[in-house]
């Protein structure tokens, strides 16, 4: 499939860049570049030799605004704009670690966009905000139950009822973001962060991330037996029969993914 040049999949090996290309929109995302942003994200999924993928925006302004507001009037009725491809449903989806790069603005959409991702590292001037509210609505891809996960109730709710936007260093102290980097070097860091996954067994970092994903929504005993499950699945693969045998003979593992 040839995807739109308003969404770029970059490989490098193991590791799967993946741009929102529209900076003079502030990559601002269309309904053709939420299906193409699904299309790269299936190719993720369904590449063997992908462990890792980054996400971020183009230019120095702005990872993504969310969805362009003037086309959101295209839809013909409530139900149809409900029944929507949704972008943030696609990252979330998927089964492999994905790193959000936010090099500028995260708003509306684009915040969860970030906040859908497994590990978030923003450049020194990025900002977060929920503006929905100041046009009359809300978001509706997890935003509210997503954020409070990230920030904590109150901090939630001061971004959802205000709709302003915190900066990079407040991110980090509310745990919305794990690194803040200079502009320059947001890239860098993230891949080299995604470098680093990408070198552990692909089985374990998969269940890691579904474990992760399940522990949100499951009461704590249930949690720690789903848990005892996954290990026992990740066990019994030929990555984890390596580990042990690299351990024991004091070298490097090679983890192929079986």
């Amino acid at each position: 499939m040839s995807l739109p040049l308003d969404v770029l999949i970059d490989v490098d090996g193991p590791v799967a860049v993946v741009t929102l290309n529209r900076p003079a929109k502030l990559n601002a995302i269309t309904p053709d570049m939420a299906a193409a942003l699904r299309a790269c994200l299936t190719r993720v999924d369904a590449d063997p030799q992908i462990r890792v993928a980054v996400l971020t925006g183009a230019g120095e302004r702005s990872f993504c605004v969310g969805s362009d507001i003037r086309e959101l009037d295209e839809y013909a009725t409530p139900w149809e704009f409900r029944n929507r491809g949704d972008y943030g449903d696609a990252v979330r989806a998927l089964r492999k670690p994905i790193i959000a790069a936010v090099n500028g603005y995260a708003y509306g959409g684009g915040l969860e966009l970030a906040l859908a991702c497994d590990i978030r590292l923003a450049s020194e001037t990025a900002t977060f905000a929920a503006p929905e509210i100041k046009l009359g609505w809300i978001g509706g891809s997890g935003q509210s139950a997503l954020l409070a996960h990230a920030v904590g109730p109150s901090n939630a709710a001061m971004m959802l009822l205000t709709g302003d936007p915190i900066d990079a260093a407040r991110a980090l102290s509310w745990g919305l973001v794990t690194d803040v980097h200079p502009q320059d070097k947001l890239m860098t860091a993230a891949k080299e962060l995604a470098a680093t996954i990408a070198r552990r067994p692909p089985i374990a970092a998969q269940t890691a991330k579904a474990n992760l994903g399940a522990a949100y929504s499951m009461p704590l005993d249930q949690a720690i037996r789903y848990e005892r499950d996954l290990q026992t699945v990740c066990f019994a693969t030929a990555d984890a029969a390596e580990g042990r045998a690299a351990f024991a003979a004091r070298r490097e593992p090679v983890f192929e993914g079986r």
